[in-house]
Formats: structure tokens, C-alpha cells, sequence
């Protein structure tokens, strides 16, 4: 399904049979907000079903301010996101302002010192915001553009909503699955602009990070340079991946040429899904349903 309006397109729209408008008070709105596409899920607490999913794709724009109107627009025309009464709301930021810390070494007020270091952040334009990671000894400290910041509070004034960085749903929810995987492993996420790399050890996070992809050769090079810098091997690591690829894709048959055993991640279980999800492959918006897990 695809439909088109000024500033977005709907890619894809999964809507459950049991989704009640009159029951919107138990049910959590799940929101991935990245500066070319966006992903909603809406999940009944009472019955621990997802029920909505919807993945839109975002005109280029050039400022915070073009993006802001893009979404309002979204939002403007849409039945049910402006609603008030959501169980839970909480925003996902998909960028690259962000530092994780090991939580022994985590202070509050050192935000923009840890940013600084691994990332362009600003005071006057940038709000400065951190999570503490349930599945790991580490604190995520990231930034959202303040105007993007502001318009996502004003939406929704009598609930305190949450934020996560990307990074933070896709840690949590490699480490949840982790019992699911060899123990020699490195797990990749493929989403439209980048590409995610996570790795454990013992159990435990050993190192994730992100990287902008502007051609098809960056993929081979960064998972290679991953390889390398974690001394795994093509021939015996296990790589499972998420995100926008599918068997036949040409992401795919270039993976296989260079690393011997590559697979297809699990959808989360922590759901229940109708059948209506069938339509989508199990690997597909890792991200988003993991939003769930970020308390």
C-alpha cells in the first residue's frame, strides 16, 4: 500500500483486527523518528499484542524546521497520532549524536562532554539526554535538535514522554535474543541510510556503532573493518541480520560472497502477532518493536 501526500509517503500500513480506537488508554504509541522515514507501532498493554505498524518515507529536507513541518503535516492528517490518552508515548531518535558510557563512570552533568568526543553537538540548538540500559553496563548519552525536541513535547502535554536513542533499541534487543545465536556472532541491522554493527562477548555488549552508507561497497568495507578490529573470522563467524534486505536482495548475495554463515534474525517474542503480520518477514523493523524493551 502505498499512498502519497506532500512531505511523506505511507510505505506500509499493519493494522490488526483487535485495534480500538475506544481502547487507546491501554495501549503504548511507539514512534521512530529519523530525518527521512518514520515508523509507528501501537502494542496493547493488556494483551502484550502488537496491533499497528506503520513505516512512512520523508522528503529530503534541508533544516529542523523543513523536517518539523514535514511531520506536522503527518500528524495533521492522521486519525490517531495528535491523540492524548495513549497508555504510553515514546519517541525513538535515529542520528548519529551519540556516546555510550560504562555506567560506573556515567555523570549526569558530563553530557556534553561525552557527546563532544564522539560527535557535533551544540548547547543552544541541541537537547541533551541520556538512557540507562537494562541489558548492559552502559548509559546512552544522545541528542535530539531541540525543535524536533520541543514539537514532540507540545504534542502531547499530559504525558511524559520517552526518549531513546536508535542505538539503544537495537542493543537491548540483540541482547534479549542473544540465547537465540551462537556465541561467536556479530549482528547487523540494515536500515535504509546506515548500517548498525553489534557485537557481545560473554554475554555482555563488546561493541556496537553505526556507519552512513552513500554506496553499495561501504557495506562489504565496514563489516570487513569490524571483522578485523574484533579479530572474527569470515569463515567461522556467525552474522545474523535485520533490517531492510531480503534473500534475493543484492545486499544479500554480496554478504554471502565474503562471509560463509549468515542468517536472518527472529521477530521479538516479547509480542503476540496476528496474522495480518504475516505478510511481513520476521526480520524486518527490529528497531521498531524493540522500542518496547527501552523502559
Amino acid at each position: 500500500m502505498k499512498t502519497a501526500t506532500k512531505g511523506y509517503k505511507l510505505l506500509k500500513k499493519i493494522k490488526d483486527k483487535d485495534f480500538d480506537v475506544d481502547s487507546l488508554h491501554q495501549y503504548n504509541l511507539n514512534i521512530l523518528s529519523g530525518s527521512r522515514d518514520l515508523q509507528i507501532s501501537v502494542n496493547d498493554s493488556t494483551t502484550q499484542k502488537c496491533i499497528l505498524l506503520e513505516d512512512y518515507a520523508l522528503s529530503k529536507v534541508e533544516t529542523y524546521k523543513e523536517l518539523v513541518s514535514v511531520l506536522e503535516s503527518l500528524f495533521d492528517n492522521h486519525h490517531l497520532l495528535k491523540a492524548g490518552f495513549w497508555q504510553s508515548v515514546k519517541v525513538g531518535i535515529k542520528n548519529n549524536k551519540f556516546a555510550l558510557v560504562p555506567s560506573k563512570l556515567f555523570d549526569p552533568s558530563s553530557l556534553f562532554d561525552y557527546l563532544k568526543l564522539n560527535c557535533k553537538v551544540n548547547k543552544e540548538t541541541d537537547q541533551l539526554l541520556y538512557y540507562k540500559h537494562l541489558k548492559s553496563d552502559a548509559v546512552n548519552c544522545f541528542a535530539i535538535n531541540k525543535q524536533l525536541y520541543n514539537w514532540y513535547q507540545s504534542l502531547y502535554p499530559n504525558i511524559k514522554v520517552a526518549y531513546v536513542h536508535q542505538s539503544s533499541t537495537l542493543i537491548e534487543g540483540v541482547l534479549t535474543q542473544l540465547p537465540n545465536y551462537p556465541e561467536d556472532s556479530i549482528f547487523l541491522y540494515v536500515d535504509r541510510f546506515k548500517l548498525h554493527v553489534i557485537s557481545s562477548r560473554n554475554k555482555k555488549l563488546e561493541y556496537y556503532n553505526q556507519f552512513s552508507i552513500k554506496q553499495f561497497q561501504d557495506y562489504i568495507k565496514y563489516i570487513m573493518l569490524v571483522f578485523d578490529g574484533l579479530k572474527r573470522s569470515q569463515k567461522t563467524t556467525n552474522v545474523v541480520m535485520w533490517g531492510y534486505i531480503g534473500k534475493q536482495s543484492t545486499h544479500y548475495h554480496e554478504f554471502v560472497k565474503y562471509i560463509k554463515h549468515v542468517s536472518f534474525g527472529e521477530r521479538p517474542s516479547f509480542f503476540k502477532y496476528g496474522f495480518v503480520f504475516d505478510e511481513l518477514q520476521d526480520h524486518y523493523y527490529f528497531d521498531t518493536y524493540n522500542l518496547h524493551l527501552c523502559e
